[in-house]
């Protein structure tokens, strides 16, 4: 029987081949892990294409904008996508990157009212927001629906200091808030800086489902 292929490829080899240079033992729980992205801007998009890479089985993706020119700068998406809901244009990439990754999106402004529904089953709160307000929101919502639940945030990442100041800290047991603290956006934002902050929480999310609680 003739094995389904992908660019002209055995599926099975793709699949092993994709993990081949992932950290020894990672896959399984990895494939197993759901992660919701609350926002799929700077950091969301950047955070989910190195979650898709790795192998994270299940994610789902939340924002109710659309790409625009401005984003371009540090945002995962291309000319062809400006005018494209966020969400559903990063699916289509993500699904170039893997398409094993089970991806599901909601194109809908999230909410104190709808954090408890929309977050229910994921594993990992991602905090993905440029709008602090929206932040401390969402922070105070998971707090209350879901105290045990771990979060990953961000919080300064503007301009173009030095990338030595972005860190990750672990300020509650299962709150952990990667940036400098400090930077605003209102003195601009672009790629390295926040594509750093991205991987500062892609990476405390990988090492929560790889079962690594602390920074």
């Amino acid at each position: 029987m003739t094995q389904p292929q992908l660019q002209g490829l055995d599926i099975n080899d793709v699949y092993t081949g994709m993990k081949a240079r992932n950290v020894a033992d990672s896959t399984e729980k990895l494939s197993a892990a759901h992660v919701t992205i609350a926002g799929a801007g700077g950091l969301g998009s950047n955070i989910a294409i190195a979650l898709a890479r790795i192998g994270v089985g299940h994610l789902t993706l939340i924002d109710f904008d659309a790409v625009e020119l401005s984003n371009l700068n540090r945002q995962q998406y291309k000319l062809s996508q400006v005018g494209m809901d966020k969400v559903t244009a990063l699916k289509q990439n993500l699904q170039e990157f893997n398409p094993f990754v089970t991806i599901d999106t909601a194109i809908v402004e999230i909410t104190h009212d709808n954090v408890a529904d929309l977050f229910a089953d994921c594993d990992i709160i991602c905090e993905a927001f440029d709008n602090p307000a929206a932040k401390a929101m969402l922070l105070d919502a998971a707090s209350e629906f879901f105290p045990h639940k771990p979060i990953v945030m961000a919080t300064g990442m503007a301009g173009v200091h030095s990338s030595n100041s972005i860190t990750t800290k672990q300020v509650r047991p299962n709150v952990y808030i990667a940036g400098d603290n400090t930077s605003t956006g209102a003195e601009g934002l672009m790629a390295p800086r926040v594509m750093i902050a991205a991987g500062h929480e892609a990476n405390m999310i990988t090492r929560l489902i790889l079962g690594h609680s602390t920074i």
